[in-house]
This record gives structure tokens, sequence and C-alpha cells, in this order.
């Protein structure tokens, strides 16, 4: 037969089982240790106010006055016992450096040398000390006087008498006694309250338990790689996971600190703040796009939200080069639909026995083709860029934008340093001409204008070079009232596609800031909308090449 073993005490019935033992156990010892620790207590009361009336005698400028005259004692002596009556110590000690009393209690003893330890006060340092002196057993304090160039010019000490300390303890035991038996009646009721809470918000589970599903708590709060968080009814962090912190970009003690102090964007800061779930919605930090779910927690009332937190950072980055792609690709389709056409005209002429003709147009059409390309390499020989500007421009004559770069363009290969990625330069410039494209179309001169150069300057006494990146359109411009609210994610004059909008400038933005520069926007001298990014190039005048034009 098989014998059951006894399920462990829950944790409110362990807790209640302990308490009352340690209840009983402080009623029978509370005399003594009341008594040892009143007495523990009134000698650091004692030591701090005779600590106190010594800094302060020290620190009065009568007393500086009177230790450089010839004879202190004729007005430290009076002050000394005004200030013992005022202050209710013992003794008030004031000598010279070599610890000779200027003033006593008892007359008899000043000019005699101080009975106690000075060599710490003579270091410049305030101590107390219990020490048997003229008048029995103290507490004491002993303090330096120093003048106006921090020379110690006397000693102040102050003390009360062990004999008085030990009267006050002894005049409060008595109460204490009344209050150990209202203890005892109190605490047994107290506990009982207490650990029924306790029954009913751990659900009877033991310590082991609730000890095992905190380690798969915890566990589990640092391997999930999604951002948590957690906020309570007033909005505050009440818990923050490893991913949430890393993807909200915030360091140091957040629990506790309203969402609002964090210093997200606002953006992001309204969508943790609504009492509306989110789903899915992307945001923006200072260095990453985030997708942000919230969920709120409510049982009758509302007691906080739920966050969760995704990267989508290589996503939106890889959408971004898979648009580009796209355009790319239809691009080509288009050049390849005009090339057949060409082609089948050379073929004609040919057939038509035009041969000087038929050579003629296809040379043209070549030397067309390699000027554009050699106008954008010429002015941009940096791969990347010239690369991004020969795509864009397929793309914009495709939708019957011209795209041309001005002859005030000058950027050499290797001039871009090594903490000036590839990608963040394509997510700038790309998004910045898609955006003036998208503004210059349909206009009575669709065109944009794109200038890339290097412009020189002293910063920070230093002598430093700057990337600036200008795109210029033909469109109606921006409104002046908007001239900050463009770079938000979410805001455009446009409607939205599928994809929504919104997104390419903020994106701009973020990569400008992750790397110091500055970004902003204008109107244009012909109309339309200038926008203009400057990124530190970390280089000297004499390393940098020279700029073909000012940007």
């Amino acid at each position: 037969m098989r014998i059951p073993v006894p399920r462990p005490r829950s944790l409110a019935g362990q807790l209640f089982a302990m308490q009352a033992v340690l209840i009983a156990v402080l009623v029978a010892g509370y005399a003594l240790f009341t008594y040892v620790s009143d007495r523990s207590q009134a000698e650091e009361a004692a030591s701090r106010q005779a600590s106190a009336v010594a800094r302060s005698v020290a620190d009065s400028p009568s007393v500086r006055e009177a230790i450089g005259t010839p004879d202190p004692t004729a007005e430290l002596q009076p002050y000394a016992l005004r200030i013992m009556r005022d202050t209710e110590v013992d003794f008030v000690t004031i000598m010279n450096p070599a610890g000779i009393r200027w003033t006593h209690p008892d007359e008899k003893q000043i000019g005699r040398h101080f009975i106690g330890n000075i060599a710490r006060a003579l270091k410049g340092e305030t101590f107390t000390e219990t020490y048997t002196g003229t008048l029995g057993p103290s507490v004491r304090a002993v303090t330096p006087v120093e003048d106006d160039d921090g020379r110690i010019i006397g000693l102040v000490s102050a003390g009360i008498r062990v004999e008085a300390i030990t009267k006050r303890v002894q005049d409060q035991v008595t109460a204490l006694f009344g209050v150990a038996a209202g203890a005892l009646a109190l605490g047994a009721v107290g506990t009982y309250v207490v650990n029924a809470r306790l029954r009913r918000h751990t659900h009877g589970m033991n310590a082991s338990e609730l000890s095992r599903m905190h380690d798969y708590h915890q566990a589990a709060l640092h391997a999930v790689r999604e951002g948590l968080l957690m906020l309570d009814g007033q909005y505050r962090v009440a818990l923050i996971n490893d991913g949430g912190r890393e993807l909200l970009g915030v360091s140091g003690e957040v629990v506790g600190r309203s969402v609002a102090d964090l210093g997200l964007p606002a953006p992001l800061t309204g969508a943790l703040l609504s009492s509306e779930p989110r789903v899915d919605e992307v945001h923006l930090t200072a260095d990453r796009v985030v997708a942000v779910n919230t969920s709120p927690v409510s049982g009758g009332e509302r007691r906080g939200t739920v966050a969760t937190l995704r990267d989508v950072t290589e996503l939106q980055s890889l959408m971004g080069e898979l648009d580009s792609e796209r355009g790319f690709t239809q691009a080509l389709r288009s050049q390849a639909h005009e090339a057949a056409n060409r082609l089948h005209t050379v073929v004609s002429l040919i057939e038509l026995g035009r041969a000087d003709e038929a050579v003629d147009f296809a040379t043209a059409e070549l030397e067309l083709a390699q000027a554009l390309t050699d106008q954008v390499v010429a002015a941009v020989s940096e791969p990347v860029l010239a690369a991004l500007l020969l795509g864009k421009t397929a793309q914009a004559n495709e939708r019957g934008v011209e795209l041309v770069v001005s002859q005030g363009s000058g950027l050499d290969d290797g001039l871009l340093p090594e903490s000036l990625p590839a990608r963040d330069l394509v997510t700038i410039l790309g998004n910045l001409i898609d955006n003036a494209v998208d503004a210059a179309q349909g206009s009575l001169r669709a065109r944009v204008t794109v200038t890339a150069c290097t412009e020189h300057g002293v910063r920070d006494g230093e002598a430093a070079g700057e990337l600036v990146l200008r795109v210029t359109d033909t469109g109606a411009g921006v409104d002046p009232a908007h001239m900050e609210q463009v770079f938000e994610r979410g805001f455009s004059t446009k409607p939205s596609g599928p994809g929504g909008r919104g997104l390419g400038l903020a994106l701009v933005r973020q990569a400008v800031h992750r790397h110091g520069g500055t970004l902003s926007v204008a109107e244009a001298e012909g109309g339309g909308a200038e926008f203009v990014v400057r990124l530190l190039l970390r280089t000297t005048v004499a390393a940098a090449p020279v700029s073909g034009g000012k940007g």
C-alpha cells in the first residue's frame, strides 16, 4: 500500500507559523532588547548632538576671533558655559592645537592638557568617541577650528556624560513594558490578516513552487528576442526585458518611470500611451524601425498595458532595396522594349538599302546612352552613388520626370569613410530622390536636380569636410507650416498607397541623425522643394579632394 506524501504547507501557512513563533520570542525578550536598543540609540543621538554642538562652536566667527586675542579664555569661557546651558551638553572644551584647554566647566582644569584623543582632529577630521575624562565616562566629539586659509588654529570638544544617557534610557524602559503586551495582541491579529490576504494572492502555492515559477519567468523574459514592455495603470514602466531596452534604446533604471519621460519619439510615445490596442504599427526610434503591438490589461478597471516590439529594421531596409530592384526591373523592361524598337528600325533601314543611315542612327543612340553614363560618373565617381543615380535616372524617365546631376557635383571615389556605409547612403539619397520624383511628376516642367559634393570648413578648431547631398524638385513645394512634420513617420500629403506613405523621409532623418548629420528642407529658387543633407566626413581639408563646386 502506497503511503501518500503530504503536500508541503502553503507559503501563507508557513509564514503564519513562523510569525507566531517570532512574535512570542519577540515579546519574551522585548524588555532586554529594548533596553539595549534604546541605549545604543541614545548614545548615537548623544554622539550626533555632541558633533553638532562642536561643529557649531568651531564654525562661529566669534570663536575664531577670540582665539586670535592675547587671552582667549576671557571671551571663550563665558561663551562655552552659555552654549552648555542652551544645548544641554555636559561640557564644551575649546583648546589650542597642542590640547591646552581654554575653557572647561571646572575652571581649575583651564590651562591643563585635554584628556582624550585629538590626533584625528589635527588632521582636519571630526570624530566621536566614548572616553573617561575629568567628568567621568562621556560620549564626546572633537572637531578642528580652521581660519580663512584652512589652517587649524584650535580644537573644540563637546560631550554628554554616559551617566546622563543611562538615566534617559531608564526613564523609557517602564513605558515599553506596556507596549510589549499590546504588540503581542496586535501582532497576532495583523499576522492572521496578512496571511489570509497572502494566501489569496499566492493561490495556496508553497515557496518552492513560487521560486520555480519566478525562475521560469526570468528565463523566458531574457530568452525572448522580441521586446516586452508592461505599463501600469498610470503608464509607468512596470517591466521591460533586454529586447525591449535594446529596441527602444533606453538604459539605466527605467522601471517606475513614465513612458513620456523615456525620451522616445512622439508617435511611438503616443502609441504606448493610447488606450486603444495597436496592431503591427511601424514606428521609428533613434536607430531602429520597430513594429508595435499593444493590448490593455483590464479586470473591471484599467490595470495597464502590455506592449510587444519587433525589430523590422532589416526587413524595412530589404523592402526598400526590393522596391528599388523592382523599379530597376521595370526600367530595364522599358529600355529593352525601346531597344527592340530601335533594333527593328536599324534592321529595316538595312533592308531598305540605307546602311549609312542605319549606322548613324545606331551610333547616335549609343552616344546618347554613353553620354548619360559619362555625365554621372564624371560628376560622382563614388561607385555606390553613381550606380544609384543611374538607376534612379532610368526610373524617373519612365515616369516622365527628368533627373539631372548638377554641374556643381563633384565626389571622388574613396572619399567616403568606413563609418558611412553604402546602405545608409542608398537610404538617404534614394528616398530623397523618390520623394522628389513623386512631387515633380505631373508638373509643368517635371524635373529633379541632384547635387552631391563636398564642402570644407572649420569645426571645433580643426579643418573638416562635409558631404552635401542636395535634391531639388519642380513640384508644388512644402507648406511652411509642415516643414517639421514632413519628417515624421506617417505624415504625407499624398493618398496612401498599398504599403502606406510617410516612412521614406522619416527613414532619411533617422539615418542622418545616426551619423550626426543635419537634414533641412526649404523652398527652391524656381519653386518646388529643396532637401539638403550634410554629413561630416571626419577628415581634414588637406586629405580631401577639392570639390567640383559648392553644392
